[in-house]
């Protein structure tokens, strides 16, 4: 699906980049930036057509998702910079892991 088609989806929809970014837990910008792309992930366009759809067919797709909580996925390098803060600089130019690291 090219940006232009899932932005009409999302108008059908009666939503907006931002909002429709809101329900799905994405980044807005992570959302727009897709429009310098030939096309958009298979998952973001399946929801914006059955978004599009349920609207053109009377379905309130917001009563569908209010029980959803969706969960905000991390941001890249999330776990790598957890593990960098989780270290303890000694002073003496060598550092320590906290109780519970291990090398991987």
């Amino acid at each position: 699906m090219t940006y232009q088609e899932f932005l009409r989806q999302l108008g059908k929809a009666g939503l907006t980049v931002k909002e429709f970014s809101e329900l799905v837990g994405m980044n807005r910008n992570s959302v727009s930036n897709y429009a310098g792309r030939t096309s958009v992930p298979t998952h973001l366009a399946v929801i914006s057509k059955l978004m599009g759809e349920m609207a053109e067919q009377g379905i309130d797709f917001r009563k569908t998702l209010a029980g959803l909580e969706a969960v905000p996925k991390k941001p890249r390098g999330a776990s790598r910079n957890r593990r960098l803060a989780e270290m303890q600089d000694r002073g003496d130019g060598t550092v320590s892991r906290t109780k519970g690291d291990q090398d991987e």
